[in-house]
């Protein structure tokens, strides 16, 4: 007993124990999800550099484009290298339509080649002209390729060279049981233009 009367301090001695505990397992905690953390980001941050890249890079390119001269007469390749070509544009079409493009006719499965280099606006499919793939040049002028069999390994907002393989010649859309062709059409401040003038013309038809 004390002098004073009063009782001794509890011993906290072993308070302590539980208090050390409880901090590190909260320590532990917090480094596991910080842990964890860092784990998704190093999973994620590189996709989304990467999806980012690829944007600022085809504006960059789409920029650069528009700056670039509108095609001129003959200055095209075909995108059926060799095939006769024929003045299609303006003739007429169902539902009182009329041909915006010219046909370029091929057997299944011919390789068809961009006329441009450019960016790719579109790859997927619509009523008329089935699957098609359409392409940013010059100029801002939208190249139209149309009844595709398939596509080649092309994606939109990619960039092709004037003669890369976009995709493939077929009947898809409205011109399924035709004979197999390339609908080829251009686009100008969303108008349609004759391509034909456009593009170079073969030595001789095939």
């Amino acid at each position: 007993m004390l002098a004073d009367g009063n009782n001794p301090p509890p011993n906290k001695e072993p308070n302590k124990k539980p208090n050390v505990l409880g901090r590190v397992f909260s320590v532990l905690i917090k480094a596991a999800v910080l842990l964890l953390l860092l784990f998704v980001f190093d999973k994620l941050l590189p996709s989304i550099s990467q999806q980012t890249q690829s944007f600022v890079l085809a504006r960059w390119q789409q920029l650069s484009l528009l700056q670039q001269p509108l095609p001129t007469e003959n200055s095209l390749p075909s995108p059926l290298p060799g095939r006769h070509l024929t003045d299609t544009w303006g003739g007429a079409r169902s539902q009182g339509r009329t041909h915006e493009g010219i046909d370029i006719f091929a057997p299944r499965g011919t390789p068809i080649q961009a006329t441009t280099q450019g960016i790719v606006s579109k790859v997927g499919e619509n009523n008329l002209g089935g699957r098609v793939v359409v392409i940013i040049g010059p100029g801002g002028a939208a190249h139209y390729y149309a009844h595709l069999e398939d596509y080649a390994d092309i994606s939109p907002n990619d960039w092709v060279n004037s003669g890369d393989i976009i995709g493939y010649v077929g009947d898809s859309g409205n011109a399924k049981g035709t004979t197999t062709h390339v609908h080829y059409g251009i686009y100008i401040n969303g108008s349609a233009v004759n391509p034909y003038p456009l593009l170079k013309k073969p030595n001789s038809s095939i």
